[in-house]
């Protein structure tokens, strides 16, 4: 595992078999990670956006959303036959919630 050297991971070397501290300076991070941070921008923007009220026990449904969404951004007129062949295929565990 190669992280930062953040003083919150003391208990990593604990945990993990192997634990490497890795201080980058700010002007190379863009180099070293070119697309988290459009990535995390772009998750941002869509939470506050798309989902105006985020509500705790479905961010990981808004996660899966836009990991779907990021992944298939390239996918152009084949999108929609593939979002339809999921569609029908696809069954979810996710129950909804009753409102009284």
């Amino acid at each position: 595992l190669t992280t930062d050297d953040h003083k919150s991971y003391i208990h990593f070397k604990d945990i993990f078999m192997e634990h490497k501290s890795q201080v980058l300076d700010p002007k190379d991070i863009g180099k070293v990670l070119p697309w988290v941070h459009i990535a995390i921008s772009n998750a941002k923007t869509q939470l506050a956006d798309i989902h105006h009220g985020i509500e705790p026990e479905f961010l990981q449904e808004y996660l899966n959303e836009f990991c779907y969404k990021f992944n298939r951004r390239y996918f152009g007129e084949d999108l929609f036959d593939r979002l339809v062949m999921i569609a029908t295929s696809y069954r979810t565990d996710f129950e909804h919630r009753i409102y009284k």
